[in-house]
């Protein structure tokens, strides 16, 4: 594995105190057709998986749609970090059922700071086929959520999806790129109706496949445009519960072809691999009138020969990201120049408060020096000395001796150097700094 997860990024390589963030995102053009619902069905399990297995990772969030798969996960320090990621591999294999060599090539992976810009933009909707999308951000915060009730979020993965989502805020409050509120859906939906040429949404008969989260943003978006007749065709068997809370009908896989042949558009996004082919949608070939089939599962619902069947058009993902709007360049600019602020600030600010620890190391040994030499003048002297007065001198004297280290521990940390700082303590005092998280924050070396 050390081809594919090098020992550490520039920057990290030598921090094995700290504690280090890693993603593995799944590059979802090289999934085979099931592979996408494999992965979503062992979500849930993967991160209280690696957690139990010891495999190095101390926290995992998990964030999984219908177009991202992406793994975050805690790792104890940088020279752990090819093993550990081996194993989060080995786990997703074993929780999915996905071969080990097919997801080493499926899988892309950033550490250290790169992790946060990569999330801040993936919350922006900077990673989004459609550029600004809205509805990312919300499945940002759903995985937290997820993560931190399964107790699998850490305090750092905590901050750090919790920074993406005031990132997203910032970039959609200083810029308009998320103004007009586009969606994969929603310019596939405006597509889908133009094609049928001068039309209401609310006039049109519609067929939706899928009952999952991606079916319920499309299903939000059918149910605008009041009067749309929708039914809802789910290969889970979950269509009837789906439908229930939806101004939508169920419908049984026997019922699905005769919807199809009276229907005006078709939407899949199921994303289960099952593939709709000629067959199903042979009875369309004797009712007159155009038929928009919206392929928008990325490992396709649709067999790409149902393009060649009279009076159907297939429109894929790849043809509402032509047809998606272009993001102003000068706005898209400023967007990715705030993530990449946000991202900094964000890795300083974990520097400093891992550098914290190293200041309480310090301050305890002065602390503990000074009532050393407090209790010796009390027994040389007894009652007769203003104890109090000596020990308030030498207190003044240990905060104005902490002022300069303090604030040049803060310097070097927001400069990615704490570990100088915590090895000098070491090297000069005999303090031994723990990191976050293991037993014991701070004891002093005898």
């Amino acid at each position: 594995m050390a081809e594919h997860f090098p020992p550490a990024e520039p920057g990290i390589e030598g921090q094995t105190g700290r504690p280090v963030l890693v993603v593995l995102a799944a590059r979802y053009r090289y999934l085979q057709a099931d592979s996408t619902a494999r992965l979503q069905s062992a979500s849930a399990h993967i991160a209280r998986e690696l957690l139990d297995r010891g495999t190095g990772v101390s926290g995992c969030v998990v964030l999984s749609t219908c177009n991202r798969f992406e793994i975050y996960c805690e790792i104890a320090g940088a020279s752990d970090l090819p093993t550990a990621c081996s194993e989060v591999l080995r786990t997703i294999s074993q929780c999915s059922g996905l071969p080990l060599p097919d997801l080493r090539a499926l899988f892309e992976y950033h550490s250290g700071p790169a992790v946060a810009e990569h999330l801040f933009a993936v919350g922006c909707g900077l990673a989004s086929l459609v550029v600004g999308e809205r509805h990312i951000i919300g499945q940002v915060r759903r995985a937290l959520a997820e993560a931190q009730a399964s107790g699998t979020a850490t305090g750092c993965l905590s901050r750090l999806f919790q920074s993406a989502s005031r990132t997203a805020k910032d970039v959609g409050a200083r810029t308009r790129i998320s103004t007009a509120g586009r969606s994969v859906a929603s310019v596939a939906l405006d597509l889908a109706v133009s094609r049928l040429g001068p039309a209401e949404l609310s006039d049109l008969s519609v067929v939706l496949i899928g009952s999952g989260s991606y079916a319920a943003c499309v299903m939000e978006l059918l149910g605008r445009g009041q009067g749309t007749a929708v039914g809802v065709y789910s290969p889970s068997g979950r269509a009837e519960a789906f439908a229930a809370t939806r101004a939508a009908r169920a419908l049984t896989s026997e019922e699905l072809q005769g919807a199809i042949s009276g229907a005006d558009i078709v939407i899949g996004c199921s994303g289960t691999g099952t593939r709709i082919g000629t067959s199903m949608m042979a009875s369309r070939q004797s009712v007159s009138g155009r038929l928009i089939v919206l392929d928008l599962a990325p490992n396709r619902d649709f067999d790409p020969e149902v393009a060649d069947l009279r009076g159907v058009e297939l429109l894929t993902l790849e043809t509402v990201r032509q047809a998606a709007p272009p993001a102003d360049a000068e706005e898209l600019q400023l967007a990715w120049s705030m993530v990449r602020q946000a991202a900094r600030r964000f890795d300083e600010q974990e520097s400093v408060r891992a550098v914290d620890n190293a200041i309480v190391a310090l301050r305890n040994h002065l602390n503990d020096v000074l009532d050393r030499e407090v209790e010796r003048v009390k027994r040389q002297n007894g009652d007769g000395v203003p104890a109090e007065e000596t020990a308030s001198a030498l207190r003044r004297v240990v905060r104005q001796l902490l002022h300069g280290p303090t604030v040049r521990a803060r310097e070097l940390a927001a400069a990615g150097r704490e570990d100088e700082y915590t090895a000098a303590l070491e090297a000069l005092f005999g303090i031994s700094v723990e990191v976050p998280g293991r037993a014991g924050l701070l004891r002093e070396c005898v």
